[in-house]
């Protein structure tokens, strides 16, 4: 199948396709007669595969852990559950984060109650003061892999 059929067999954009590829994550195909790039089921799979972590939130780096290891099936999986456990604490870290972004928002949203002049709006008014808290980077989880989400 050309990139176009796989596309639209998986769901994903050629240009992420092509990303997957540059990035390691697809293996490269074959090329036909006319230098179209061939697709067959292994691509389809893996595609699926790479798709279902990254809609996990996974970075391209725990990703290529796990595609490691899907690809020796020979070996132990004690490093991929260690994978999951820390992305299991990433995820849960970005929560709590959310909770506070969540709390700060719906702070601002009862400094005005009511539709009025802008020059009177409370969120406005709020949000020209200084934050209350400075917003830290996001420390990483120990074990977490670094990588774009």
């Amino acid at each position: 199948m050309k990139i176009s059929e796989l596309a639209s067999a998986t769901g994903t954009p050629v240009e992420t396709i092509r990303f997957y590829e540059r990035e390691g994550l697809l293996p490269m195909p074959e090329r036909a007669d006319n230098n179209y790039r061939v697709y067959g089921p292994a691509h389809v799979e893996r595609l699926a595969f790479v798709r279902h972590c990254r809609n996990l939130d996974m970075t391209l780096d725990e990703i290529r852990v796990l595609l490691r290891y899907k690809d020796a099936p020979q070996e132990h999986c004690d490093e991929v559950n260690a994978l999951l456990d820390e992305h299991i604490g990433h995820v849960a870290q970005r929560i709590r984060e959310l909770r506070s972004l969540e709390k700060a928002l719906k702070e601002l949203r009862r400094q005005c109650g009511q539709a009025q002049l802008a020059r009177d709006c409370g969120i406005l008014h709020g949000l020209s003061q200084p934050a209350k808290q400075a917003p830290s980077p996001r420390p990483q989880p120990v074990g977490h892999l670094k990588g774009s989400h």
